[in-house]
């Protein structure tokens, strides 16, 4: 029986984002439901449409609070870091993948239904992940640097994520790669020496 009242419709949203969070990093997207989500809530499943809109709603803030997450972890690394600074955000996002594939996996896997646009809360939330890669970006190049950082950044982010998904996929076996990371960090070097930046 669901508890309609004893909640706000902001106590709603955190609960079944905190529920929906637990239960996708248990089962990944394939197997997400939101029925199961708000069976453990204790709630029924439209009281999920009538605070997200849909079922799809509900899965773009659980990707937001995901991408909260990698973010406060790279915080964290970037925070405990040497000089390489470089070295601890391509191993940062690394991390976040290892430790939670199935959020990490379902961050890239969920499309938009047609007609359903990102929130701009959700931008918000998500533009601090990109944000520090902009920021490590802009302290590594040369202060007279002519890069576009924004795009640069991307850029880097892309190459970084193909190694990633290949580990998280096993991938990565089939290919005789036995460092990918280093093999990823190489790569942003490379690109970051292009653009002047110097590594000791």
């Amino acid at each position: 029986m669901g508890r309609r009242s004893d909640h706000t419709r902001n106590e709603l949203r955190e609960l079944f984002v905190t529920t929906g969070h637990g239960l996708l990093a248990e089962t990944g997207l394939a197997r997400f439901s939101g029925r199961e989500v708000a069976k453990r809530a204790g709630y029924s499943v439209g009281t999920i449409a009538n605070v997200f809109g849909s079922i799809d709603g509900l899965i773009v803030a659980i990707n937001s609070r995901s991408f909260e997450q990698w973010a406060d972890l790279l915080r964290a690394r970037l925070a405990a870091a040497g000089p390489d600074r470089i070295a601890a955000l391509v191993h940062g996002y690394f991390a976040f993948a290892e430790e939670c594939p199935e959020l990490w996996s379902a961050i890239f896997a969920h499309r938009l239904p047609d007609g359903m646009t990102l929130p701009d809360e959700d931008r918000e939330r998500r533009a601090g992940l990109t944000l520090i890669v902009e920021d490590e970006i802009r302290a590594a190049l040369p202060g007279d640097s002519k890069a576009d950082i924004a795009r640069l950044a991307r850029s880097l982010v892309a190459v970084v994520h193909g190694h990633c998904s290949f580990v998280v996929s096993g991938s990565f076996e089939l290919l005789e790669e036995d460092d990918p990371k280093g093999a990823a960090l190489a790569r942003v070097r490379e690109n970051l020496s292009a653009h002047g930046c110097i590594f000791q």
